[in-house]
């Protein structure tokens, strides 16, 4: 349903292999929630001749595309449009008379990205939507390749190539095997990157951007019969990529076309790109491959958005990314700030009487999960633990690694020790035993700290924690009538007790 709105913003990316068109809806935090997504796989840098100019051909499909394009737009009210051109576009020697097209078709002003904003709208989309503060970025489009290097979240270094895709597929030569002709690829674009002295040995996360990056993560997932959706921030190893690349040239392409994970419009470019990744990854020695979700369209809408401001970066994604969810699910920051203040105390003592090994980064988890406890109640009260669960370990959380979405994702929704069995059930391989004991635990406190702000009038002012042998007595002061919070409290401790093994007692005091 479109709303009243005026402010949804539009954004059309040309690129070689697909066009898209992308409406958002922005907020305050600088983030933009999409609101739909058309695609249309237009292969336009197969209509660049052997002279450089795009055909009759490729001009029908890029207007005919833009125009349908248009018809779906005629039902939103634009705050702001864009269109951008990226490869072909830019490398074709009819480009100005492309623009002119358009803007005679469309009324449509074409923007024709250069190699270094391409670059550069990528390195952006990467720090304003993960927590990496150094990486290097790989962008393989179908006409072209744009890697960056970042460090403490500035970038250092840029560079387009000009082979992409569809480019580097038209190597293959058809009279060999296929593994000879990814052997060619892997000889030519290895000689791309040993121009860049910069890209060499980095030893950092490689960060990989765009459809074919995607369909490599997805195949992985499948693979691994992966519990969690969502892509973002998805890590693999050079294993993976191996098994994969070995697992694709196995088959025929009428085959690879019905592997699950992989789109059958990027079954016969699909091993070039991975070939490309590989070399890339042995080339700069990349500890990790990280799939970013987020890519040029969304790095255009973060330089938008900061164009004013003094860094065109979030100073703190992950804070931003839970102000979001705080947002969407109208919580209550009052209780929020209560919570938290109360968990604080109640968990400062633990930590000084090193109980159960809970340590300094076990509070950023509980001080985390305490922005969001219980949100699954905006859904279903009777079922909450269950929507809270779901809820955050499926959505995209920037800033957070899958493993530390599942962590904030059990301490939120703790109910009782079985539900929490059943959660971590599929998970089992991400956590040790004794993790899964320290979840639990935080996930008993922080649902003993909800109990005490139950009516949500912040009616506890303080917690005197004493730690004996065999018992913890806490001290809560009150400025109200408590009855509420106290029978929620005396309901609740017994997880919290279990989690301890030791006895709670409980003694209010109203001041």
């Amino acid at each position: 349903m479109i709303t009243q709105r005026e402010d949804y913003y539009a954004l059309i990316d040309i690129g070689s292999n697909t066009m898209r068109l992308v409406i958002y809806l922005p907020n305050e935090l600088g983030r933009f929630r999409e609101v739909e997504n058309v695609k249309a796989v237009a292969r336009l840098r197969n209509h660049l001749n052997d002279d450089g100019y795009l055909s009759k051909d490729g001009e029908t499909i890029l207007i005919d595309t833009l125009s349908d394009f248009k018809d779906v737009l005629k039902i939103y009210p634009l705050s702001h449009f864009t269109c951008v051109a990226t490869a072909t576009i830019r490398q074709a020697k009819n480009q100005a008379a492309l623009v002119k097209k358009v803007k005679a078709e469309l009324d449509w002003e074409m923007e024709i990205l250069s190699e270094e904003e391409e670059a550069y709208f990528g390195y952006l989309a990467v720090v304003n939507s993960t927590s990496l503060t150094e990486g290097i970025t790989v962008d393989m489009g179908g006409g072209s390749t744009e890697v960056t290097y970042f460090k403490e979240r500035k970038i250092i270094h840029a560079h387009s190539f000009s082979f992409g895709t569809l480019s580097l597929r038209r190597m293959y030569q058809y009279e060999e095997a296929e593994k000879t002709s990814l052997d060619r690829i892997k000889r030519y674009v290895l000689e791309q990157f040993e121009t860049l002295d910069w890209l060499k040995n980095r030893a950092v996360p490689l960060i990989a951007i765009g459809g074919s990056a995607r369909n490599v993560a997805q195949i992985d997932q499948v693979d691994k019969d992966y519990p969690m959706a969502g892509l973002h921030q998805y890590p693999m190893l050079k294993k993976d990529l191996d098994r994969i690349q070995d697992q694709l040239l196995s088959l025929t392409l009428k085959k690879r076309q019905k592997v699950e994970g992989l789109s059958k419009d990027r079954a016969d470019i699909i091993l070039p790109a991975l070939t490309t990744f590989i070399t890339l990854h042995q080339f700069i020695k990349a500890d990790r491959f990280v799939l970013s979700q987020k890519g040029l369209r969304d790095g255009i809408n973060y330089a938008l958005f900061f164009k004013d401001k003094t860094h065109p970066y979030s100073p703190n994604v992950l804070e931003d990314s839970m102000q979001e969810l705080v947002n969407d699910f109208n919580l209550d920051l009052k209780q929020i700030f209560q919570i938290e203040r109360l968990a604080r105390t109640v968990f400062n003592a633990l930590y000084s009487h090193k109980m159960k090994g809970v340590n300094k980064q076990d509070w950023q988890v509980l001080n985390r999960a305490a922005y969001v406890f219980n949100l699954g109640e905006y859904i279903d009260n009777e079922s909450s633990a269950q929507h809270t669960f779901y809820l955050l370990a499926n959505r995209t959380i920037d800033g957070l690694s899958h493993r530390d979405k599942l962590k904030i994702a059990l301490v939120s929704s703790f109910k009782n020790k079985t539900v929490f069995k059943q959660f971590t059930r599929p998970y089992k391989s991400w956590l040790t035993k004794s993790e899964r004991k320290k979840l639990r635990l935080l996930g008993a406190l922080l649902k003993f700290i909800y109990c005490l702000d139950a009516t949500k009038r912040q009616v506890v002012t303080d917690i005197d924690v004493e730690v004996k042998r065999k018992k913890i007595k806490l001290t809560i002061y009150t400025k109200k009538n408590a009855a509420p919070e106290i029978y929620q409290a005396e309901k609740q401790k017994k997880h919290l007790e279990k989690a301890l093994k030791r006895d709670l007692v409980l003694s209010f005091v109203r001041k």
